[in-house]
């Protein structure tokens, strides 16, 4: 079982689209937190409410996973 593991791990990294995209579902959830209010302090607890429910990290692997594999793929930045 660890074998074919490791096996799968390895295959999917030398196979696997391995791409850093510009992430633009991360940052269009990024940039909205910073201009959500005008109080640095709200922009704070409207961070930490979006990390408690895992948006940050629902973004990054739809960017990570998704998006950035169908630009990638398709060579097309306006994929999204």
């Amino acid at each position: 079982m660890k074998k074919s593991l490791i096996a799968a791990s390895l295959a999917l990294g030398l196979f696997g689209a391995s791409c850093l995209g510009p992430n633009k579902t991360f940052n269009k959830v990024h940039d909205w937190n910073m201009t959500v209010t005008s109080n640095r302090w709200g922009n704070e607890a409207v961070f930490l409410g979006l990390t408690i429910c895992q948006v940050y990290s629902l973004c990054l692997f739809a960017d990570y996973v998704v998006f950035n594999s169908i630009e990638w793929w398709s060579g097309d930045e306006s994929a999204k």
